[in-house]
């Protein structure tokens, strides 16, 4: 059984990072992105690529982990479209596939077959040099845990993908984006300052700084109480309604999924299931029978 394609309308778009590594660890991967996380171009103007097709597309994605009877297929036959400013959430089972599947559209990880191309380019096309710009262009991040620097500031940390780019931040645009993720008070305070929802906070304020083509968000309310993962969730849905942010969010939660614009459930590395969006009822319906 084949997944059919998930396609959101595509919409003109506003326009992070290491070579991918097939079977590396969720953390070595996470470490990796974020030791070379760069900005994108600034949206003063637009390729036909980005413009007319969806930010990100995959064809026929198989992922296979192993050989002979230990091999495991994470992913099998997923296709699927996003188009732009809009939030997709991505939910099943535990090692359905849902994790693997971000990795790929990232450029975290490569499929055993199928294509993923972002902005208009097929990323299995390119080298580790040419993936790793592709990424510093297009794409930001939002891990569960963080991932910030110790001696940095909350507005360091922010704007470290500019500074590692060798950019001198645009003023104006930082202190915006400072007030819209709530940390004005508190930009100069480090990590071990700040509470885990503040660090968040940086975190989701660093991946929006290079305004980026689409954003991934792994588990972002994870490693958060239910209060604090609220208040997070309602940051990303502005971003997406203030900047037209096209983000993807793996998520457990169906809190977190029922603000997502498009809801696609995996079971055994296949699409089983798409929703419009729907409040938390409907998605802990179909999460329930996906594990019946």
């Amino acid at each position: 059984m084949k997944s059919r394609v998930i396609q959101d309308e595509p919409e003109p778009t506003d326009p992070i990072d290491a070579p991918a590594a097939a079977g590396a660890s969720h953390g070595d991967k996470e470490q990796k992105m974020e030791a070379t996380t760069m900005p994108a171009a600034q949206a003063d103007g637009l390729r036909g690529s980005e413009a007319d097709g969806p930010v990100v597309a995959a064809h026929e994605l198989n992922r296979r982990y192993g050989e002979g009877e230990t091999a495991v297929d994470a992913l099998r036959g997923v296709s699927l479209q996003v188009g732009t400013g809009k939030l997709t959430a991505v939910m099943g089972p535990s090692g359905s596939g849902k994790s693997t599947l971000m990795h790929i559209l990232a450029g975290l990880d490569q499929p055993t077959s199928g294509e993923v191309t972002i902005a208009g380019t097929s990323i299995g096309e390119l080298n580790d040099t040419e993936l790793t710009k592709l990424r510093r262009e297009h794409i930001g991040f939002i891990f569960q845990f963080f991932n910030l620097l110790p001696m940095l500031t909350a507005e360091e940390n922010v704007v470290l993908p500019l500074s590692l780019a060798g950019e001198k931040p645009d003023a104006e645009w930082v202190d915006e984006l400072m007030k819209r993720v709530g940390l004005s008070e508190r930009s100069g305070h480090r990590p071990s300052e700040l509470s885990g929802g503040q660090q968040q906070r940086v975190a989701i304020g660093r991946a929006l700084v290079g305004r980026p083509t689409i954003v991934f968000a792994d588990e972002p309310t994870g490693n958060l109480d239910s209060k604090t993962g609220g208040e997070i969730l309602d940051l990303m849905r502005g971003s997406v309604e203030t900047y037209r942010q096209t983000t993807v969010m793996v998520t457990h939660d169906p809190r977190a999924a029922a603000i997502a614009d498009r809801i696609l459930f995996l079971a055994d590395g296949e699409i089983v299931h798409d929703l419009a969006r729907s409040d938390e009822h409907e998605v802990i319906a179909v999460m329930e029978g996906l594990t019946r």
